[in-house]
């Protein structure tokens, strides 16, 4: 159960160092010429970022000190995701283009995003993410790639049931990757009457595709199947139930 109360968040130092933060970037933005002078563009950029990279990561343990506001912590980890992300994109515009991989649900370009944490009694959580943002931010030159699976023994997902999408996508055998032009000429109510899929008796972080999915992408990534991750923590840590 997560307990606002031992949260270091509201505690008088991470206050102070809030505070500290919110003097350095203001001092960093009033003295931009002079520092550029002294090092070079990319280098004060970096520091800049950085200091606002610490303020939102304090704000965020400050959402987790107040009573109710997990959601409020999601939102901000998404918009420091979104802010990482747009900074990296401007300091390789020169390069060329740049490719991030993500849980589906936070690079998303549409609506919010929802996870129903069982160590709050099954409250649903919603908060907009990081996706949102880069889509507003970016515009045509944000494309999403999601993902959908068959099955996982090692996830906890089962074969998917008759008439879900997964189960229709997954028909074809091997793998797929379909465009979606976000939904954009798909018989959506046709989409909207089917059902949807079981989740993971193991990982509760797995979503699965609703009629929504198709409007959320660009394309499509289709798997038959997947194992966990090496190196990632057990599963048997996160069940849900």
């Amino acid at each position: 159960m997560f307990d606002p109360a031992q949260s270091v968040g509201s505690s008088s130092a991470a206050t102070d160092l809030r505070i500290a933060i919110e003097d350095l970037i203001t001092e960093l933005r009033i003295r931009g010429p002079e520092l550029v002078a002294k090092s070079d563009k990319h280098r004060y950029a970096d520091a800049v970022h950085h200091a606002e990279l610490s303020r939102n990561l304090l704000n965020a343990h400050a959402a987790l000190a107040k009573p109710d506001a997990y959601s409020e912590m999601l939102g901000l980890r998404d918009l420091i995701m979104a802010d990482n992300l747009a900074y990296v994109v401007s300091r390789e515009r020169d390069r060329g283009r740049v490719l991030v991989f993500a849980a589906s649900g936070h690079l998303k370009k549409s609506g919010k995003m929802q996870w129903q944490l069982a160590e709050q009694g099954g409250a649903l959580k919603e908060w907009w993410p990081a996706g949102t943002h880069l889509n507003q931010t970016l515009g045509s030159r944000y494309a999403m790639i999601g993902m959908a699976l068959g099955a996982s023994e090692a996830n906890g997902i089962g074969q998917p049931e008759t008439g879900t999408l997964e189960a229709r996508l997954t028909k074809a055998g091997g793998a797929l990757f379909i465009p979606t032009r976000q939904g954009r000429g798909l018989p959506a109510a046709e989409i909207a009457a089917l059902p949807i899929r079981s989740g993971s008796t193991l990982n509760p972080t797995y979503a699965q595709l609703t009629a929504e999915s198709f409007a959320d992408f660009d394309w499509l990534v289709v798997f038959n199947s997947t194992a966990y991750p090496r190196g990632a923590a057990p599963l048997s840590n996160w069940n849900a139930e």
